[in-house]
C-alpha cells in the first residue's frame, strides 16, 4: 500500500512541476511569438528559455509516464 501511495505523490508532484513549467515556458514563448509576428529577430534569452523549459517538460512528462505505468502495473 505504501509504494501505491508513494507512486501516487510523485504523480502528483510531477503534475504540478509541468504545469509550473508550462508557464513559464508560456512567457518566452509569447515573447518568441511577438518577434515572429513583428517580424524581428528574437531575444536570444527567450529562445534559450524556451529550449530549457521545453526540455525539462519532456523529461518530466517521460517519469509521469514511466509512474504512471509502474503504478497500473501494481
Amino acid at each position: 500500500m505504501s509504494k501505491k501511495g508513494d507512486l501516487k505523490r510523485a504523480i502528483s508532484d510531477l503534475e504540478k512541476e509541468i504545469d509550473a513549467l508550462e508557464k513559464k515556458r508560456a512567457r518566452s514563448q509569447s515573447a518568441l511569438m511577438t518577434a515572429m509576428l513583428s517580424k524581428t529577430e528574437p531575444n536570444p534569452d527567450d529562445v534559450e528559455y524556451f529550449r530549457v523549459f521545453t526540455a525539462l517538460i519532456d523529461a518530466d512528462r517521460e517519469k509521469l509516464r514511466v509512474l504512471s505505468e509502474e503504478l497500473k502495473n501494481l
